[in-house]
């Protein structure tokens, strides 16, 4: 009977599209259609119904699942939301029961519910549902993942600004998880650039307590283990303040109040400076 289902909606795919589109744009986010154009919206409307009806007539060598897959990761892409798909399943159900009613196949209830066409047609529409879902979720956690794992790179980069010295620029608050990944790019990053100085700047950092000083000497202790001398740069006076109200002791550390001075005396300690050419 699913197959019954799938050559219906083919046969009156063109009515089922138009009618389930101008549907969708009434529960769309404004901003979805803005960034779709209506191109692309009905071939992205016509491949997840061909989908629907690929689903039930089925093939063996496992391309329903990788279009599918790659249907669920184009519209994670697009910001369709997951409310936003399962208004669209339910409304496509809705109208292909419209529509199957109106060519009068809905109308003999059978005792037997294996029988019977609407107990059927709402159990195919509920494993659509189920599919459909789960390859969104799947999809959308990928991508979250891939997002999330991106910022974190971004959180705490390491950069080489000459030889042997390096800068690590810190904006934002630290929190435990991300002073364990800036203690992790602080000593690969350092290893690999063969570092001789490193400037911590916590210029774009607005509070510095007993937790992340603790986590910044940490990280200088473990930099210089490798050979390389940490400098804590961009320490304004309300964090100075507040470093000796707290009796944070920084004494293994090297401090300066601004990039430029940390630089002077990183370029110092590796024997060069900046000569001002004339002429």
């Amino acid at each position: 009977m699913y197959r019954d289902f799938s050559n219906f909606i083919h046969t009156n795919k063109d009515v089922l599209l138009h009618k389930w589109m101008d549907e969708m744009k009434k529960q769309a986010d404004p901003d979805i259609l803005q960034v779709t154009s209506d191109i692309f919206y009905e071939d992205t409307s016509r491949e997840f119904l061909d989908l629907m009806v690929g689903n039930v007539l089925g093939t063996k060598d496992g391309s329903f699942d990788e279009k599918l897959d790659n249907f669920a990761e184009k519209v994670v892409q697009l910001g369709w939301t997951i409310r936003f798909i399962t208004t669209g399943l339910r409304l496509f159900g809705l109208l292909v029961y419209t529509e199957m009613k109106q060519q009068g196949l809905f109308t003999t209830k059978k005792e037997n519910a294996d029988e019977d066409i609407y107990y059927t047609f709402e159990k195919w529409l509920s494993t659509m549902y189920s599919v459909v879902v789960n390859a969104y979720a799947d999809s959308w956690e990928k991508t979250a993942l891939v997002q999330r794992t991106a910022l974190q790179e971004l959180s705490a980069p390491l950069l080489p600004i000459f030889d042997g010295i390096s800068v690590m620029p810190l904006i934002g608050t630290i929190d435990t998880e991300r002073a364990k990944l800036i203690m992790e790019n602080l000593l690969i990053g350092v290893v690999k650039n063969r570092s001789d100085v490193v400037l911590i700047d916590i210029t774009g950092v607005p509070i510095v307590d007993t937790m992340v000083a603790h986590h910044i000497i940490q990280a200088s202790d473990a930099v210089r283990l490798v050979g390389c001398q940490a400098m804590l740069v961009g320490i304004r006076p309300e964090i100075a303040q507040t470093i000796v109200n707290l009796g944070i002791e920084l004494d293994q550390v090297i401090t300066t109040s601004t990039m430029k001075k940390g630089m002077e005396k990183a370029l110092a300690m590796t024997h060069r400076e900046i000569v001002e050419k004339k002429g």
